[in-house]
């Protein structure tokens, strides 16, 4: 079974103007931004850090078909938007997976335009399956790198306010989904084989 990951980047949702919708409560933005590494740990010890970036080109025949949009990224979060009804469109270009969405004119969907509107939610995370990856080490730089090659399915995109590290912006788990602790138990190996080189 394939290991479902999740990534916080940084991102402009963007609310769109009423007079270019029509009214429809439209917002747009990045769920993922090529070839710019992001530090998902550091080890305060060694100074070894654990990075991962993704390429151009790891959408390539990426599954999205049934990709929906949530707030929060939690596995009862209602749904917002979805590509299988035209609601949710993602598409790739240079800069990453571009996402434009119709938000569902409900009380959830109201109150998230609201919150984007006004500033109060400006980042977005996605979830996704791993189909290839290059690992790096450079010692001398003390950088454990992963760059992801291929995704094999994109489950969903979310709005989100509080990723796991803050710091970084780049990474967010749902408390208590399992896939969660499968990220976690991923990330915790990385650290023990990082402290492991340092001590070499």
């Amino acid at each position: 079974m394939k290991q479902k990951m999740t990534r916080t980047m940084s991102l402009n949702l963007i609310q769109r103007a009423d007079d270019d919708t029509g009214g429809k409560m439209i917002v747009e933005g990045y769920a993922a931004v090529f070839d710019s590494p992001a530090v998902l740990w550091e080890s305060e010890y060694s100074g070894y850090k654990y990075a991962e970036t993704i390429a151009k080109g790891a959408f390539d025949g990426a599954d999205m078909s049934r990709t929906v949009l949530k707030y929060n990224h939690g596995d009862n979060a209602l749904v917002l938007a979805r590509t299988s009804n035209k609601s949710l469109q993602l598409s790739v270009d240079d800069h990453g997976l571009k996402v434009r969405a119709e938000l569902a004119d409900t009380t959830a969907g109201r109150d998230l335009y609201t919150l984007i509107r006004g500033g109060y939610i400006d980042k977005m995370s996605f979830a996704f399956t791993v189909d290839e990856y290059d690992n790096t080490v450079d010692k001398n730089k003390k950088v454990d790198m992963t760059t992801v090659t291929r995704i094999g399915t994109v489950y969903d995109v979310a709005a989100v306010d509080f990723p796991a590290y803050e710091d970084t912006e780049i990474e967010a788990r749902a408390g208590g989904c399992d896939f969660a602790a499968r990220d976690s138990k991923r990330i915790e190996d990385k650290k023990r084989r990082l402290e492991l080189l340092a001590s070499l």
